[in-house]
């Protein structure tokens, strides 16, 4: 089983989990810009983070065969700080870089006016860099929010190919499928989505636009879930080829509409070290 996890926060992840995942089929993984756990409190605060999506953990992946790339935004939970919302004017920069393939996290959190406001310019910004969208819903009023990201899709002006509205559920699946949006399910050991009920929603509306992930984040979470999700699939009577679909080639075809998507080095192993005395090289230049 091939696993490209379309939506992973490595950083709040171990070099342990990096290993699990490559022993387990994880072959690529594209990692959003999000809240890191604590407000911050200033912009170079989010230049230092996207600085790492773009460099470091291409790097810590790299060294367990993992191909990752990254999508950059202001998150929804920092877009209403006053002393975050500068970031905005440091995005294009970040979303001109080689393996930046969507803009995101972007969307909801509190469906605030600075919520709308950094939504639908970060909107205009893929438009602008033609790039896929990652929408957050919110985790409360979730039929709402998501109802409502909708409508800031719609009269954005991208199409709705490009945009993946995530953290999805029973309740909201059918109106965004219906959309002509890509479906995200993010899979958790406790909440938001489990690998019973994704199994469930593939039987309800298909295979096709369907982006399922771990998201695993700072809370209870695990990175292997997306491996459990296929193993559901099979014992539920999915084909192999069904899994591989869900799990690997639709989110290389959603991520691919960035043209920046470089999986040329899938399946060439773990990169060799070239340092001495540490499991990972320290420092930079």
């Amino acid at each position: 089983m091939r696993i490209f996890d379309p939506h992973i926060h490595m950083t709040s992840r171990t070099t342990d989990d990096y290993a699990r995942m490559a022993a387990a089929g994880v072959l690529a993984i594209v990692e959003p810009a999000f809240w890191l756990g604590q407000p911050r409190t200033n912009p170079g605060s989010f230049t230092d983070y996207f600085d790492s999506l773009v460099g470091w953990e291409p790097y810590r992946a790299g060294q367990f065969g993992i191909l990752h790339h990254a999508t950059i935004a202001l998150n929804p939970k920092e877009a209403g700080d006053p002393r975050c919302r500068p970031v905005l004017d440091l995005l294009p920069r970040y979303l001109e870089k080689d393996r930046v393939v969507a803009v995101g996290e972007i969307g909801y959190d509190s469906m605030t006016p600075d919520e709308d406001d950094a939504f639908e310019r970060q909107l205009a910004m893929a438009v602008d860099h033609e790039l896929p969208a990652l929408v957050h819903t919110p985790h409360r009023d979730k039929a709402r929010g998501t109802q409502r990201t909708l409508d800031v899709v719609a009269s954005s002006g991208i199409a709705p190919g490009l945009v993946a509205v995530d953290h999805l559920n029973e309740v909201t699946a059918k109106i965004v499928h219906d959309s002509g949006c890509w479906m995200g399910f993010s899979i958790y050991p406790e909440t938001k989505m489990s690998p019973p009920r994704m199994v469930e929603i593939l039987r309800e509306h298909g295979l096709e636009r369907v982006l399922v992930n771990s998201a695993a984040d700072w809370g209870v979470s695990d990175p292997l879930l997306t491996l459990e999700t296929g193993r559901a699939m099979l014992e539920a009577g999915f084909s192999e080829d069904d899994v591989d679909r869900v799990l690997w080639r639709n989110p290389v075809e959603f991520y691919a509409q960035s043209g920046r998507l470089d999986l040329s080095g899938v399946g060439a192993g773990a990169a060799e070290p070239t340092f001495e005395g540490s499991s990972i090289k320290r420092g930079g230049s």
